[in-house]
C-alpha cells in the first residue's frame, strides 16, 4: 500500500481539509473544482487506511460535487472564436430557404426538472444508473417510516445518500455526523442528544429529526430545492439571499450560495427522482 499511495502526515491532511472546507464554503465553483486531484488522492488514502470509513464516505460525497463543478467549469469556459475561410468569388446564389426550427423541449425539460434549479440535468446524467448504496435495503424502509411518520414526503429520505453515502457512522472535518449529517447545535435543536449516547448516529431518531427539520424548511420557504439549499447552507443564509435578491426560487439565489449548495440541491434532486421515479416538483408539502 505505501508503495502505491504517498501518505500525508496528519498535519498535511489536516491543511487539506481545511482548505477543501474553505472551497465548500465559498461561492467559486472554479475553485471548488479545482481540488478534485487532491481529494481524489485523499480518498484513495482513506480507503486504504482501516478505521477512516466514515470520513471516507463523507469525502466521496465531496468529490462527486467537485467533479460536477468540474464539468460545468469545462462547459462555460469561453472559447477561441473559429474564423471562417474567406469564400472564393464566384456568382451569387439566392439564399437558401432556413429550415423551420424543430420542436424539441431542452434534455432539462425532457429530464423533468424541477423549476429553478441549475445543472438538474447534469446531475441526473451522472446519478441514473448509479448502484444503490450497500445499505439501502436494510435502510430505506425504516427511514421511509420514519419521514412518513412525521408528515414528510418519504422520497425525501435519499437525502441521506448524498449527505453521507448512507453510512450511519460518517463524520466530517467540520464535526457534523450521521446519516443526515447533522452539526452539534442543529442536532440539539432537533432533540438529539450529542453526547453518550451521539444521537445523531442512530438511524430512527436522526432521521425523525431530519423529517422534522425538513418540514419546517418546507414551511418556512415554500419549496423543495429552497429547503435543501437551507438544510445545507442554513436558513438564515437562505432568507437573507432570498430578500436582497428580492427572490422567489433557489435559481435566484444560486450563484451567491457557497460551491456545494450549488452543487449538493440539483444532486438531492436527481438522487430523489432517480431513486424513486418521482421528480420533486411532484412531492406535495409536508402535513
Amino acid at each position: 500500500v505505501k508503495a502505491q499511495y504517498e501518505f500525508p502526515t496528519r498535519a498535511q491532511f489536516d491543511a487539506f481539509l481545511g482548505r477543501l472546507t474553505t472551497a465548500l464554503e465559498g461561492e467559486s465553483l472554479g475553485e471548488l473544482a479545482a481540488y478534485v486531484p487532491e481529494a481524489k488522492a485523499a480518498l484513495a488514502t482513506l480507503r486504504a487506511v482501516p478505521g477512516q470509513e466514515d470520513l471516507a464516505d463523507w469525502l466521496e460525497q465531496r468529490l462527486d460535487e467537485m467533479e460536477v463543478a468540474e464539468q460545468v467549469q469545462r462547459a462555460t469556459a469561453p472559447r477561441a472564436p473559429v474564423r471562417s475561410p474567406t469564400p472564393a468569388p464566384g456568382p451569387k446564389l439566392p439564399p437558401s430557404p432556413t429550415p423551420a426550427p424543430k420542436s424539441q423541449p431542452p434534455a432539462a425539460v425532457e429530464a423533468g426538472q424541477p423549476l429553478g434549479v441549475p445543472h438538474y440535468d447534469l446531475w441526473l446524467t451522472r446519478v441514473r444508473g448509479r448502484p444503490l448504496p450497500a445499505r439501502a435495503p436494510t435502510l430505506m424502509p425504516r427511514l421511509r417510516a420514519a419521514f412518513a411518520a412525521e408528515g414528510v414526503p418519504p422520497e425525501l429520505v435519499w437525502l441521506a445518500e448524498a449527505e453521507s453515502s448512507l453510512n450511519p457512522d460518517a463524520r466530517s472535518p467540520a464535526g457534523a455526523k450521521g446519516l443526515f449529517q447533522f452539526t452539534a447545535d442543529t442536532a440539539k435543536a432537533q432533540g438529539l442528544s450529542t453526547f453518550l449516547p451521539d444521537e445523531r448516529t442512530e438511524v430512527d431518531k436522526s432521521a425523525h429529526a431530519a423529517a422534522r427539520l425538513l418540514r419546517s424548511l418546507h414551511g418556512r420557504f415554500g419549496s423543495w430545492p429552497l429547503a435543501f439549499a437551507a438544510y445545507n447552507a442554513g436558513e438564515g443564509r437562505v432568507s437573507r439571499l432570498l430578500a436582497a435578491r428580492r427572490a422567489k426560487d433557489f435559481a435566484g439565489i444560486a450563484e451567491v450560495l457557497p460551491a456545494e449548495t450549488r452543487m449538493y440541491v440539483p444532486k438531492v434532486c436527481a438522487l430523489i427522482a432517480t431513486r424513486t421515479g418521482v421528480g420533486v416538483e411532484k412531492l406535495g408539502g409536508a402535513r
